[in-house]
């Protein structure tokens, strides 16, 4: 491990809004009051990578708790980072692996839950690896309140046609679902916030794909 992730490790092993692994267990059921010290409503970000869509969605909406999500904590440093540089004390991150959301995470007790360009994991001997995969959307369905909202966005075509798919098959009530983001009515302050990957994606002049969904 080179030394600039060894210092991000040591550093948010100090940070005030970033929880690993264990740390996380005791905020089971209580993440808004205990952590957030609010009743507010909880929205998970989950592969949350550098932490960019959680720490907008957090600027953007003040009265709800945000929490990103990874497992690769020198990614999660920068955007603990900047929302402690930026004071933005709505939003949290939790170092865990994803399989692991019911440890951490109460039954109903999180509104909401975004999926911002994850690994499509192509190979069908990785579908399980989907963050979309019935295995996957099982957590989020016992996670969620009743009409808790999932969101996809991706500039794969494959995982979202994949994840519509599982949608359909299911039976889950679909919210929105476009092809093409930002040639559609459904582009709005929220969707158009952009992360690092996506500009790139963009500026290849790749279509971004999005699905909205919840549970019956």
């Amino acid at each position: 491990m080179g030394k600039d992730k060894l210092r991000r490790f040591a550093e948010i092993a100090e940070f005030a809004n970033v929880l690993q692994l264990d740390q996380g267990k005791p905020m089971y059921g209580q993440w808004s009051k205990a952590f957030f010290k609010n009743d507010n409503p909880l929205v998970l970000e989950l592969a949350c990578g550098k932490g960019e869509y959680t720490v907008n969605l957090a600027t953007l909406f003040p009265d709800k708790n945000f929490i990103g999500i990874d497992y690769k904590g020198n990614r999660i440093w920068r955007g603990a980072k900047t929302a402690l540089e930026e004071n933005i004390a709505n939003v949290g991150f939790l170092r865990i692996q994803i399989e692991t959301l019911l440890d951490y995470f109460a039954p109903g007790e999180i509104d909401e839950i975004w999926i911002t360009f994850p690994d499509p994991q192509p190979q069908l001997s990785r579908e399980k690896k989907r963050l979309t995969s019935p295995r996957f959307l099982d957590l989020y369905k016992q996670v969620l309140k009743p009409g808790g909202i999932v969101n996809l966005k991706t500039d794969n075509d494959g995982l979202h046609a994949y994840t519509v798919a599982k949608v359909d098959e299911l039976g889950l009530k679909k919210h929105i679902q476009t092809e093409d983001l930002y040639h559609s009515e459904y582009a709005n302050e929220v969707l158009s916030i952009k992360t690092y990957y996506e500009r790139k994606y963009l500026k290849d002049n790749k279509n971004i794909n999005y699905v909205q969904f919840s549970f019956l």
